[in-house]
């Protein structure tokens, strides 16, 4: 179950990685589910920290600079047209549910930190965003779903 936990709070793979990484150690289901969409929550109140408290250092290294403002620009169209509309809600739980690279938690929290959405309506959004990606990729590790 450590594994999962880790794997599915790291930025990279997220319960994208750890729900089938479960299911290949035979862990049951409902574990791994419970388990990888946990941490993949607990991530983002860390990362709401880091983007708050320790970002504006970080970004006097221009290797962290240069990644993360290239990282911004090219994740904020997906959610700018939606900003100051009622659809912001849903546009940033689309972007966290679809088990795509470039998508989830991590891409999600950075860019409501980025467009200073308002936190309880970013953690709900993601939170929902986890809840239904996990459901995605369980159905389509155990073979339920095909994803094309």
């Amino acid at each position: 179950m450590i594994k999962v936990a880790l794997l599915s709070a790291s930025p990279f793979f997220e319960l994208r990685g750890g729900i089938p990484l479960g299911l290949a150690l035979g862990l049951k289901p409902i574990d791994v589910y419970i388990i990888a969409v946990f941490f993949n929550f607990l991530a983002v109140p860390v990362i709401f920290f880091f983007l708050d408290n320790l970002h504006h250092s970080f970004m006097k290294n221009r290797y962290y600079g240069s990644f993360f403002n290239k990282y911004v620009l090219k994740n904020r169209r997906k959610l700018e047209k939606y900003m100051g509309t009622k659809a912001e809600f849903w546009a940033l739980m689309l972007i966290v549910m679809v088990p795509l690279p470039g998508t989830g938690a991590y891409t999600g929290s950075i860019l409501a930190w980025f467009f200073g959405l308002k936190r309880r309506k970013a953690y709900t959004a993601i939170l929902f965003g986890i809840i239904i990606a996990g459901l995605i990729v369980m159905l389509a590790s155990l073979g339920v779903i095909a994803l094309i």
